[in-house]
């Protein structure tokens, strides 16, 4: 008796048992996607595993086999299961993530479209072909001429109808028929085919090192920490080349979506068609085609942000995580995973090597290199020889006592942004918040426009004339008077990359200004729009957030500016100094990529503090060794580790009822070296008409944590209070 277990997408965190019938018992296998009866109707879900017995004595029967085709590799599936026992899950989530949503719900189909080709019939101009109107013989000209033709191609040549073009099939001219296309994303870009680069000495090396592990298939984790512009990517290309010598495949991540197309461009110059994408930018379509181009082998690199991490490679090699200190490789939603990690464990279970790179790692990875857990590979210098920015720190308090006033531009960013106009270069402005205004305040009533669903103020957006939350999305029309006094005169404090988009334009008249954020990010296409005109210098001076604060390369971007450089310090979160050096850092590194030597404006209030200073130097190893042993003292990671828990309702008494009862029935189940703190308010206290309090907790042993934790958590599933864990947070707001 063959025993099929499967999970279906119920949050249950147990699969089911079924018989396998006769007529399924040789094709069934592991990862399969299976329609099977379920309490009155019927359910699909996967197969996890295969058994001979079962402790349930009256099983029901697979009804079918739904997708033989497109299954779930068996080393994805144990990689599920590790997801599910570390990131404390329901098994059931791990599976799902596992394949893109348009491929587990087996609605999408390929594409298919009518292809007209010539009978032998229409292979000699005889008199039969004379007899023909002049319309239908042109179509048979035409096919003559290019072989094959779809439909609507076809009659957009000719002034013949579709019922000139049936008339030609009924008498036997045409042949036509339906043929698979495939949705190409990249049907719109040209790609000029690129060579390998000679590497520097510390490319080779690197390089070396990573060979070495590919070809004993040893699962190393290597760091390769280099300065931006080192020529990381370079490295990525070769270190990939050859493991497909070695006819292994491999996978790249990178952080945004953003990134992908200009990092897709790079890897298809060198690989053509042999890449795939997979993100959610593509349309439901291109990402069915594309994972199908991958799961039939059609593809040996797949690029795409953190889902891609579960390409359906049978003979993964490489994984190669960019950027890898970003916190968007953290899933929001269950299993909330973190690609770095999970990319790592993948590597293990499969015998890949694992490449990460940044020139700002996080703390957590750059320990691990320390204590010999991963290994290090440094670049210490930029490619060419070129030199890294100048960074210099202007304190703007100090430019208000000169200046007598409160200014967005100081005079030596406002000055350098004239002379590299007049030189004609090329500029970025940095400023981590959307909007025009941060907050909408009366000084007379004191009236604050704050989201009646979330614990925040309302962000103005002037183009829109809205009051727009960032957090649930709630909006309303800008007052034309404050409603407690009736003041008409409206005053908006702070500024986001609205407001610099509209004082740039006044300040310089003549620039050609755009603007990247998630405002204006509105369609699938825009990324590639914006930065290819930027490439092709179109745009003088590119306003962003953190879009633009990694992996972009300009050669003619010679001055970056940022704009409130310290305002994430503040933040109640003990990575705020690790995320603000960074970001610096790393937008700092736009600048001077090409010839031309470049320059970094960094407008702070805060101009003594360590990381900005560190990050003025762009010296990553000063901005460790001051981190760390605070790190260190308070028991902070790298040195515990956490697991928050998440208590949210509409009821803000019941969310701290069901907090405080949790808190005390989870106290005996940890271990002594286990610091419980809370529950209390979460600093984002109200989101999207929830009410949210947390409880951390912080020791050794994650697993221990996890366990005592998953012990308690069907006790409180089924009340108005949901209670969800956040293993390893990147963020405690």
């Amino acid at each position: 008796m063959r025993i099929a277990e499967v999970v279906f997408n119920l949050s249950l965190d147990k699969g089911f048992d079924y018989l396998i019938p006769a007529h399924l018992s040789a094709q069934l296998q592991v990862g399969n996607r299976v329609l099977a009866p379920f309490r009155t109707g019927t359910r699909s879900g996967y197969v996890i595993r295969l058994k001979n017995h079962s402790s349930v004595q009256k099983l029901k029967t697979i009804i079918s086999l739904e997708d033989e085709k497109r299954q779930i590799p068996p080393a994805l599936l144990t990689l599920a299961d590790w997801i599910s026992d570390y990131y404390c899950c329901p098994r059931e989530n791990a599976v799902w993530a596992m394949l893109p949503a348009v491929v587990r719900k087996g609605e999408m189909a390929h594409k298919q479209i009518f292809y007209l080709t010539l009978t032998p019939k229409a292979a000699a101009f005889d008199a039969q072909f004379e007899a023909l109107s002049k319309k239908q013989q042109d179509v048979i000209r035409i096919l003559h001429r290019v072989g094959a033709l779809p439909l609507k191609e076809l009659l957009g040549l000719v002034e013949a109808g579709e019922y000139s073009i049936n008339k030609l099939c009924a008498e036997g001219w045409l042949l036509k028929e339906k043929r698979v296309v495939e949705r190409d994303p990249f049907r719109d870009t040209i790609i000029q085919p690129d060579q390998p680069k000679t590497l520097n000495q510390e490319q080779a090396h690197a390089l070396d090192q990573i060979k070495l592990s590919l070809d004993r298939q040893d699962a190393s984790t290597f760091l390769l920490h280099g300065v931006t512009a080192s020529g990381k990517t370079e490295v990525y290309l070769q270190a990939i080349q050859h493991c497909l010598d070695l006819q292994r495949e491999a996978i790249v991540l990178v952080p945004e979506i953003s990134l992908t197309p200009q990092t897709c461009d790079r890897f298809r110059q060198r690989y053509g068609n042999r890449v795939s994408v997979l993100h959610s930018g593509l349309s439901d379509g291109e990402r069915f085609d594309e994972w199908n181009r991958i799961n039939d082998g059609r593809s040996q690199i797949a690029v795409g942000a953190r889902s891609a991490l579960f390409a359906p490679f049978r003979q993964l090699g490489l994984i190669v995580v960019d950027e890898e200190h970003e916190n968007s490789y953290k899933q929001e939603d269950s299993p909330r995973y973190n690609a770095r990690d999970v990319a790592v464990v993948r590597g293990k279970l499969e015998k890949a090597t694992v490449l990460m790179g940044s020139a700002t790692p996080s703390l957590e990875t750059y320990h691990n290199c320390r204590t010999n857990r991963y290994k290090l590979l440094t670049l210490r210098e930029r490619i060419a020889d070129r030199p890294l920015p100048v960074v210099e720190l202007v304190d703007m308090s100090q430019e208000r006592v000169m200046t007598g006033q409160s200014s967005i531009f100081s005079r030596r960013l406002k000055d350098q942004i004239n002379d590299r106009l007049h030189c004609g270069e090329q500029v970025m402005l940095f400023l981590n918040r959307r909007g025009f205004a941060s907050q909408m305040l009366c000084s007379k009533c004191g009236y604050a426009a704050t989201c009646t669903n979330c614990s925040v103020a309302y962000t103005y957006h002037r183009k829109e004339a809205q009051l727009l939350c960032h957090l649930c999305g709630a909006q309303m029309p800008a007052p034309q008077k404050f409603p407690g006094c009736n003041d008409p005169e409206i005053r908006y404090t702070g500024f986001g990359t609205e407001k610099i988009e509209a004082v740039t334009r006044a300040l310089f008249p003549t620039a050609l200004v755009a603007r990247m954020d998630s405002d204006t990010m509105t369609s699938k296409d825009s990324y590639r729009k914006i930065l290819d005109a930027f490439r092709s210098q179109r745009i003088n001076i590119l306003i962003g957030t953190q879009m633009i604060a990694k992996g972009l390369d300009f050669p003619n971007v010679t001055l970056v500016g940022l704009l409130q450089a310290d305002q994430g310090l503040n933040l109640p979160d003990f990575r705020s100094g690790e995320r603000t050096f960074q970001l610096i850092t790393q937008v700092a590194g736009r600048a001077g990529r090409g010839e031309q030597p470049g320059l970094v404006v960094v407008q702070t209030y805060t101009p003594y503090h360590f990381a900005l200073q560190a990050a003025c130097k762009q010296d990553y190893v000063a901005f460790y060794e001051a981190e760390i042993p605070g790190r260190e003292a308070l028991d902070f990671p790298p040195f515990s580790r956490m697991i928050m828990v998440h208590f949210r309702g509409r009821e803000e008494s019941q969310v701290s009822e069901t907090a405080l009862a949790f808190a005390e029935k989870l106290q005996p189940l940890l271990k002594a070296d286990v610091q419980a703190i809370g529950p209390l308010p979460a600093p984002l206290s109200k989101i999207n008409t929830y009410f949210r309090y947390q409880l951390l907790l912080r020791g050794r042993d994650v697993r221990a944590m996890s366990a005592a934790l998953r012990s308690l958590l069907p006790v409180y599933k089924h009340r108005k209070c949901d209670i969800y864990l956040d293993v390893d947070p990147r963020s405690l707001l």
